[in-house]
């Protein structure tokens, strides 16, 4: 094997703090994500055990306040955090990502009273959170969503199927958007639900071409009740909770893209310089230089993108358009890697026993989730030539 292996990421980080996480984090993913991560993948397991060692190390809760367990970190730090738990196993990076968004509504609308109830369990103590947008009828088209959530004295009752649900089924508790007044937008509200109240059931999760070891599954609610004291903001304020939870979703998204993508590059470079043919390392051919340099390329463009936005939230200013923008380009930058990382390894990277056919499958997952990517261009429209006109 060459000794020119890929180096870990060049990181520019704000404080010596954050430079220890990442270190930290490097550490984790090493010893008890990376080396189980394709035999876990191929199993469908999830893996519970490494989300409660997060949850040990403070990992959950990054982006939010110390008073509540939260690591209070700034969104720059924490999407790199991401980005190396993606690299390591999609499954891990995008289930932070995914309960950090389930955390979002609490953590941003909730009363001082249910965020002292609630978020230092959410963040710190050892549960897994879900959020719960999408319908089978309604995904792009969010605000049509069905499901409705009923006053009955100082209770809801929450009636309804939530469908492409990352952690259904696993989850501690869910954020959940049902209707509660007029159609659209305006009437629908925000809860929080534990994962065991009664009438609350998950389907068999779904089949799918990757990321096998992370539940994707309907959610169906049957006459599920819940207190006020578990309804996030006002009545009618839920979409607007869910679309600021999208943004800063739609930033883990990317970095977890970008992740993927470098963990694939890391790979075709290892492969590209140890790989002979002609009497010369592959690596040392045109064709493939000039691969690698795009590949590398689009991984560094992708990285400065999400970052960008990332320091836009933490400067408290508008980000949702540079969110989109990043979501968009990473995970676009992330298949055109992955893809081409199979292309380098050739006949081996089409196996199982290289990961980069693995990385290729995960990848297209990243272009669909948290909003398609033909949505990001409308929400990018939008923000550049006002809302359409038809």
């Amino acid at each position: 094997m060459t000794d020119r292996a890929p180096q870990p990421v060049d990181r520019q980080l704000p404080t010596e703090e954050s430079r220890d996480l990442l270190a930290l984090v490097r550490e984790i993913a090493q010893r008890e994500i990376r080396p189980r991560a394709a035999e876990e993948e191929d199993a469908g397991r999830f893996p519970r055990e490494v989300f409660t060692l997060l949850s040990d190390a403070g990992l959950l809760g990054l982006p939010y306040p110390g008073e509540y367990g939260g690591g209070e970190q700034p969104y720059e730090v924490y999407l790199q955090v991401l980005e190396e738990l993606a690299a390591a196993r999609l499954t891990v990076g995008l289930g932070v990502s995914v309960h950090s968004l389930a955390c979002h509504g609490l953590a941003g609308y909730g009363t001082k009273e249910q965020q002292a109830a609630h978020l230092p369990a959410m963040l710190g103590g050892g549960l897994l959170g879900a959020y719960c947008l999408s319908e089978p009828a309604a995904g792009s088209d969010a605000a049509s969503l069905t499901t409705k959530a009923v006053r009955d004295g100082d209770d809801w009752v929450i009636t309804g199927t939530k469908a492409w649900i990352t952690h259904g089924g696993v989850a501690d508790f869910y954020t959940v958007l049902a209707r509660t007044g007029v159609e659209g937008p305006k009437g629908i509200t925000a809860f929080l639900v534990p994962g065991d109240a009664a009438g609350l059931t998950a389907a068999v999760p779904e089949k799918k071409m990757g990321m096998k070891g992370s539940p994707t599954a309907q959610l169906h609610f049957d006459g599920v009740r819940v207190p006020d004291s578990r309804r996030i903001g006002e009545e009618g304020q839920g979409f607007f909770i869910a679309l600021a939870a999208l943004d800063a979703g739609r930033l883990g998204i990317a970095a977890c893209a970008i992740g993927v993508a470098q963990a694939a590059l890391d790979e075709a470079l290892t492969y590209a310089l140890d790989r002979k043919q002609f009497g010369h390392p592959i690596a040392d051919f045109q064709g493939l230089r000039f691969m690698l340099a795009d590949m590398a390329t689009k991984i560094e463009a992708g990285r400065a993108l999400y970052l960008a936005a990332a320091r836009l939230r933490d400067a408290g200013k508008p980000f949702s358009r540079q969110a989109a923008m990043a979501k968009l380009f990473c995970t676009d930058a992330a298949m055109a890697v992955t893809t081409d990382a199979v292309q380098i390894l050739g006949g081996y990277g089409y196996t199982a026993d290289f990961p980069v056919e693995r990385l290729m499958r995960e990848a297209k997952v990243l272009q669909i989730v948290e909003g398609t990517n033909q949505i990001q261009r409308m929400v990018i429209a939008r923000h550049l030539a006002g809302p359409e006109t038809r």
